[in-house]
């Protein structure tokens, strides 16, 4: 399934301009029609999939309990 620039920016949640600069770094593939750039949404997925495994893993991680340090004084 082939987006524009436009729905390329709405699916991804950035804005415009950030596709047309990957798009000029040639970090997007893309295809010109000669009117304008239509972009293919599977190139996306495994990115997507795997931002979403990362944050699982971060909130995991931001959910696991600090261990208290029994070499811990208090000097108050």
């Amino acid at each position: 399934m082939y987006l524009s620039i436009k729905e390329t920016a709405e699916y991804l949640a950035v804005k415009e301009s950030e596709i047309v600069k990957l798009i000029n770094q040639r970090k997007i593939k893309y295809i010109h029609d000669g009117e304008g750039f239509l972009i293919n949404k599977d190139q996306f997925d495994t990115h997507l999939k795997q931002v979403e495994k990362y944050k699982g893993i971060v909130e995991d991680f931001l959910r696991e309990p600090v261990p208290e340090d029994v070499d811990i004084k208090d000097e108050d």
